[in-house]
């Protein structure tokens, strides 16, 4: 009766699980987030915590400092001032036969849907609505994970949050609209535009979401949860 070799008894049939692959601050490496330089920095200067890059100057950070706090404050801003972004008019049509008319977000996609232009109405739509919306869930996932640290999913929020950083500035397609019609409208003698309140606040929500992806960092997608957080 043959037998069978231990060592080969012990090598599992299912697929490998990968090892733990090497990271910049395992090995003592730091990047700067101004040049993108790799940097070692010196005992001394690690102790003290304020080592500069030697190609550009800038402070050398193994994680943004206070990277969740930071975004979580600009998300929060930015969910306070989507509500007046949405229910303030954002421009004032002034027509000499016509009277006035508000449109805010939603009215002026509704006018544009039932005036036939839907591809113009589906593009502000997507940009002015449901971009804001999902960046500000997508960011929130991130923070929420990122905190409790772990390993679900890091290749998923990885690729969220570059296509959440992508996609956030053509929110500013609506702001857009609005200063292309003011400038053009106002040489024309039947019409006037004017922008209001409403835009102010939309760009301000774009402008917010975009600090907020800016602000966090990505590299705490990997971290693991007894490491250090911002």
């Amino acid at each position: 009766m043959s037998t069978v070799p231990a060592s080969a008894r012990a090598v599992p049939s299912g697929p490998s699980v990968p090892a733990r692959a090497p990271t910049a601050a395992g090995a003592g490496l730091v990047s700067c987030h101004c040049c993108h330089l790799l940097v070692r920095p010196s005992a001394a200067d690690a102790a003290l915590k304020h080592a500069a890059c030697p190609r550009c100057g800038a402070a050398l950070h193994s994680r943004k400092p206070d990277s969740l706090g930071r975004t979580w404050a600009y998300l929060i801003t930015a969910v306070i001032f989507y509500v007046p972004a949405m229910s303030l008019p954002i421009m004032t049509t002034v027509t000499t036969f016509g009277g006035a008319r508000k449109d805010t977000v939603l009215s002026g996609v509704y006018y544009l849907l039932t005036s036939g232009m839907w591809p113009l109405a589906a593009i502000v739509f997507f940009a002015s609505v449901v971009v804001p919306v999902l960046k500000i869930v997508v960011l929130a996932l991130l923070l929420v994970t990122s905190r409790r640290g772990g390993g679900w999913r890091r290749h998923d929020r990885a690729r969220l949050y570059r296509l959440t950083e992508a996609v956030g500035r053509w929110s500013m397609v609506d702001v857009y609209v609005v200063t292309i019609l003011v400038a053009l409208v106002r040489l024309q003698a039947l019409a006037v535009i004017e922008a209001e309140r409403g835009a102010v606040f939309f760009a301000a929500v774009v402008v917010l979401t975009m600090f907020a992806a800016r602000s966090f960092d990505p590299r705490l997608i990997w971290d693991q949860r007894n490491e250090a957080l911002p």
